[in-house]
């Protein structure tokens, strides 16, 4: 009576926690738009929705043989290592196992274990052993989801969650690892650095943390292979929902997975991006996609062996319809094998839920493939253990790196080793700025408005950044017109203001769209000291001989997303789906801004300052990289830290902040305010 009420109340916490296996947007249900959009919120969703079709359009284009395929799926695998941030690879160290305690069952026995995938990194997990093996068993890695069960502030891991599915391949012959994840184990570690936590230098270290949990799930499939009454030919993987994803990782990048079975664990980057899917996912979700890939390259990587997507049709963290786009082009590789019939697609009805509509066909594809067997599945998956028979730690390793692996799993740049500046610009073009178009596109420079105010022309100059993305340059010269440099300056949020502060009194019938867009956090127009830096800054504008220009990103000024900052942190996360972020589109509009000032009649051949504001510091220190024929480059401050920094993708793997002065340097005269220290690693 009491293990079928503890049964029970286990049974009910499951239920309880069906739905919280991944952390879901507040506020703003999928693709939809913010409740009072901007402008700048149009141009990001055509970016986006034109971006997306360009990188579905290319995903495994133009392979039409299995000779074309076979030739590129070890660079393909290599490129998907480094995505996820294992390249180079890392050292397969001595993984320690350990078991702490067993639970006996008439069926099988329960052992609790923990290994270290790398030193100090503890990977928590519950061993199903089958009692009376006559022989060695076929193994299933069975990687969780997000399935917290916490009591007190004491994490028992969320293998606890997930215990039915040990429980049942262990009744049915197999060996089978159930594995904590990094986040929501018993050493609780973090998925949400983009997500929640603001730590978008996760993208500047090329960090996710599905590399991470890729890297764990190689190592245990290490550890199933050391183990006596495992067949080590014959692995198999799966999981739901984070466990579906993670079982993609492992199973792509590692052979020795045989058979694999992702549930609800994978859908199309149109998903993703344009219907919004992303805001339901935290970062172990995602590699980051430095070689811009649709996910059905990703499952590509596993063909011929036999793989079974599972998935219901109402799951909205990942729909039917990108589900079934995914299958198709994985589809299209296993034909070239020959082998359609190793490729399965497995619909129930449901929502993002653990169903035993999906766990039977998940058994009987396993028997299927590793045993050879199509004998029926007659016993139902169900839980049976309390959190503690499950706990592997009494008192959690003083060693234990696991809660801050993002620090220093990912290898950057020293100072330290040998700097090659053509080969450094190179991999930052290729790796941080891969996103940029491939076809720039007619700049289509046109006048929006001028207008003379005591000496000093002002003017509104648009170009096109990329086809679709119009954006604005503010022009003020003497109204002699007889220049002798330019002066351009990159603008953030605050210097925005900061700017219409000083220009809307004497020009501010030609700003109404710009005016509007900082309504609310502008000065009194006539305050004392508008109107007194106004007139300072006009008279500079008539005696310096030089066209100042004030320029806003995108993002910035009058293409602002929403103020809501949920929405915003969510666009900025579209953007790394795609091989790029905020910051390093910005750097491409800044060289797109030189091209078109470029472009007026007299200034082709002027000396070209670039200035930037604080927090453009980088933006402008890699578009002077970039951009040839600037004079200078002046600066607030040096290069920073990538804590400290807007994040481009990768830099840190690539160059230090010192190495990218002295990228700049090379180029071009760097003037850094004499307040200014030096950066500090």
């Amino acid at each position: 009576m009491k293990s079928r009420l503890q049964g029970l109340v286990l049974v009910v916490f499951l239920f309880l926690n069906a739905t919280t296996s991944h952390t879901r947007a507040a506020g703003n249900p999928y693709g939809r738009p913010p409740a009072l959009p901007t402008p700048g919120d149009a141009l990001f969703e055509a970016y986006f929705r034109a971006e997306t079709e360009h990188v579905e359009g290319r995903s495994l284009a133009g392979i039409r043989t299995l000779e074309q395929w076979s030739s590129s799926r070890e660079r393909l695998r290599g490129e998907l290592f480094e995505m996820l941030g294992l390249e180079p690879r890392p050292t397969r160290t001595e993984l320690r196992a350990t078991v702490t305690g067993k639970t006996e069952h008439a069926d099988f026995t329960v052992e609790n274990l923990h290994f270290q995938s790398r030193p100090g990194l503890y990977v928590t997990a519950n061993v199903y052993v089958p009692k009376k093996l006559s022989a060695p068993a076929p193994a299933i890695l069975y990687v969780c989801g997000h399935g917290p069960v916490k009591t007190n502030g004491v994490s028992y891991g969320n293998k606890v969650a997930y215990q039915q599915h040990g429980i049942w391949f262990a009744r049915n012959g197999y060996v089978c690892l159930v594995m904590d994840t990094v986040q929501l184990g018993e050493i609780e570690g973090l998925h949400h650095g983009t997500y929640r936590e603001g730590m978008w230098w996760w993208n500047s270290r090329g960090y996710t943390a599905a590399g991470v949990e890729a890297w764990n799930s190689i190592r245990a499939l290490d550890y199933l292979q050391s183990r006596k009454d495992v067949d080590g030919a014959l692995l198999g993987v799966t999981g739901r929902s984070g466990g579906g994803a993670y079982s993609w990782w492992v199973t792509a990048l590692d052979d020795r997975v045989r058979v694999a079975c992702p549930v609800a664990g994978i859908t199309d980057l149109r998903n993703h991006i344009i219907d919004g899917v992303v805001e339901g996912h935290c970062d172990c979700m995602f590699m980051v996609n430095t070689y811009r890939w649709d996910f059905a390259q990703v499952a590509a990587l596993v063909a011929p062996r036999p793989l079974l997507l599972c998935n219901t049709d109402k799951d909205t963290l990942f729909p039917l319809e990108g589900v079934i786009r995914v299958h198709a082009k994985t589809r299209a590789i296993y034909e070239l094998y020959g082998a359609p019939e190793k490729l399965g697609l497995m619909i129930a009805e449901g929502p993002h839920k653990d169903t035993q509509e999906l766990q039977l066909p998940v058994m009987r594809w396993f028997n299927k493939w590793l045993k050879k067997s199509m004998a029926p599945v007659e016993s139902a998956a169900a839980p049976l253990f309390l959190p503690g028979q499950l706990k592997v730690f009494e008192t959690l390793p003083q060693d234990e790196k696991t809660s801050r692996c993002f620090e220093d799993f990912t290898v950057l740049a020293s100072n330290d080793l040998p700097f090659d500046k053509a080969r450094t610009v190179s991999l930052l073009r290729q790796k941080t700025f891969g996103g940029w178009p491939e076809v720039t596109g007619d700049l289509a420079v046109r006048e929006v408005g001028a207008i003379d105010e005591d000496g000093v022309r002002f003017a509104i100059y648009e170009f096109a950044s990329q086809p679709g993305g119009q954006l604005r340059c503010y022009l003020a010269e003497k109204s002699t017109r007889s220049p002798k440099a330019i002066r351009l300056t990159c603008l953030d949020a605050t210097q925005w203001v900061r700017f219409l502060e000083l220009v809307r009194s004497p020009f501010g019938s030609i700003l109404a769209s710009e005016l509007s867009s900082a309504d609310g956090v502008l000065r009194d127009a006539n305050s004392g000291p508008v109107v007194a830096e106004t007139g300072q800054w006009m008279r500079r504008v008539r005696e310096s001989g030089e066209v100042h220009v004030f320029f806003a990103p995108r993002g910035v000024g009058i293409t602002a997303m929403s103020r809501d900052p949920r929405h915003v942190n969510q666009v900025r996360r579209r953007f790394m789906l795609l091989g790029q972020t905020l910051p390093g589109m910005q750097v491409w509009d800044l060289r797109r801004a030189v091209q078109a000032l470029r472009a007026l009649d007299g200034m082709a051949a002027l000396p070209f300052h670039l200035e930037a504001s604080a927090e453009m510091t980088e933006v402008a220190t890699f578009a002077a990289v970039f951009e040839p024929g600037l004079l200078d480059l002046s600066l607030n401050h040096p290069p920073r830290p990538d804590k400290e920094t807007p994040d481009f993708l990768n830099w840190r793997r690539i160059v230090t902040p010192e190495q990218l002065l002295q990228l700049v340097t090379s180029k071009c005269r760097a003037n850094i305010s004499a307040t200014a220290s030096a950066p500090k690693e």
